[in-house]
């Protein structure tokens, strides 16, 4: 299967991929790519230590939107002009939902719901419950099997009148489950609600066409399948007829109509600038720059197509290997409706987890009982799956004999 990749080449551009350690998080941190570390070694030496305070007028203070927009043209399908590097995932998250209840509530002070389900990140979820006490607003949960995600006929029977806005994950955290966009946003959309979409979990590893979805609100982060490292910074995506109605909280510098004026009050830049606050985080931005240029020689498509091979692989090993020691799936079996990533469910995960981190194979823990594993198509091979669940099935039989009392 690896001599038939045709994206097989691109894991030797990976730092450690050439090692015997398995990586199984790469839906949780990427692997940083080598011409990555190159790249910050010289902006070390050359642009920050050299330029100092010249790199903001040379390049630096273009790169919010310069990468936004190459994010939105090869990872997202959005025009130029609606996409933006800026603060964190949460920070970011939290900037678009309450501007977006804002206008609503200015609309129709009867559209007090935001609806999100019970199973999206905590992320999203602690921040919706802050922006509903801090407005006077009800959350109206979801409530959705963690082994799946929100469907359409989930969506139909919450949203109503009095909803204002609706925020869903493309890509459930726990399970995977790939949630149909399109038909998730014209159901909103008729119930009058606007939309924020979470692709933390699909940016890089789904095709996501946020204009031809009608999107109107995105977040994700970067540190997962764009490879821009710990801590690297969001993007947001605001379709371009939103961006100067809707009034972002987070007034800062950087988002205002002249960044240099220093003036007495706050005037709000025109389209997506606004929704900038502080100083832009340029070494996280330089980082991803490097994946951003895989994914646009690559293309999504053969991305998608190397991502369902992965999951497909890693389940039918698991089926074979690991349902006869009692472990269920707990993602989606068909492909259309999974992410990059496969969830394998037994009540010891998190010890195997915990050993398997002793070996150097890396997966994930979510509760319950969930071993998740994130393949990254561009730095995870076949052998590497392979030689991971050997690893996971052998360490999973140790611990039951050990329970069993029969080591």
């Amino acid at each position: 299967m690896d001599r038939a990749d045709g994206l097989a080449h691109y894991r030797k551009r990976f730092a450690g991929a050439d090692t015997d350690l398995v990586y199984f998080d790469g839906n949780s941190l990427g692997r940083p790519p080598i011409s990555a570390i190159e790249r910050m070694e010289r902006f070390m030496r050359e642009e920050w230590g050299g330029r100092l305070i010249r790199g903001w007028d040379e390049s630096w203070m273009q790169l919010p939107f310069e990468l936004g927009d190459r994010i939105g043209r090869a990872v997202i399908e959005a025009k130029p002009g609606q996409t933006v590097i800026g603060d964190s995932t949460t920070v970011l998250l939290y900037k678009l939902a309450r501007a977006a209840v804002d206008a609503q509530l200015a609309r129709d002070p009867g559209r007090r719901e935001i609806v999100v389900d019970s199973d999206n990140f905590p992320t999203d979820r602690y921040v919706l419950e802050g922006i509903a006490g801090e407005r006077g607003m009800q959350l109206r949960w979801i409530e959705v099997d963690t082994a799946s995600g929100v469907t359409p006929e989930h969506l139909a029977e919450a949203a109503g009148p009095e909803t204002a806005l609706v925020v869903i994950s493309h890509v459930a955290y726990r399970s995977g489950y790939l949630a149909e966009a399109h038909e998730l946003t014209r159901i909103a959309h008729d119930a009058g609600a606007l939309i924020l979409w979470d692709l933390c979990h699909s940016a890089g590893s789904v095709p996501v066409k946020a204009d031809l979805w009608g999107f109107d609100l995105a977040v994700g982060c970067t540190y997962k399948y764009l490879n821009g490292g710990p801590g690297s910074p969001a993007f947001a995506y605001v379709r371009d007829d939103l961006q100067d109605v809707l009034a972002q909280p987070v007034q800062g510098w950087m988002g205002t109509a002249d960044v240099f004026a220093m003036g007495p009050q706050y005037a709000p830049a025109r389209g997506i600038r606004r929704f900038l606050s502080g100083t832009p985080p340029i070494l996280g931005m330089l980082v991803m720059d490097e994946t951003l240029a895989m994914i646009e020689e690559a293309g999504m498509p053969a991305i998608r197509d190397k991502s369902v091979a992965l999951t497909e692989f890693a389940i039918s090993v698991a089926e074979e290997w690991l349902a006869p020691l009692g472990v269920t799936l707990a993602s989606p079996l068909d492909p259309t409706e999974r992410g990059g990533h496969v969830t394998l469910n037994h009540p010891a995960m998190r010890e195997v987890t915990a050993r398997l981190w002793q070996q150097d194979v890396i997966p994930d823990y979510r509760d319950p009982g969930g071993l998740r594993i994130g393949l990254s198509p561009l730095s995870t091979s076949f052998e590497e799956v392979h030689r991971g669940l050997a690893a996971a099935r052998d360490t999973l039989r140790t611990v039951l004999t050990e329970r069993a009392g029969l080591a």
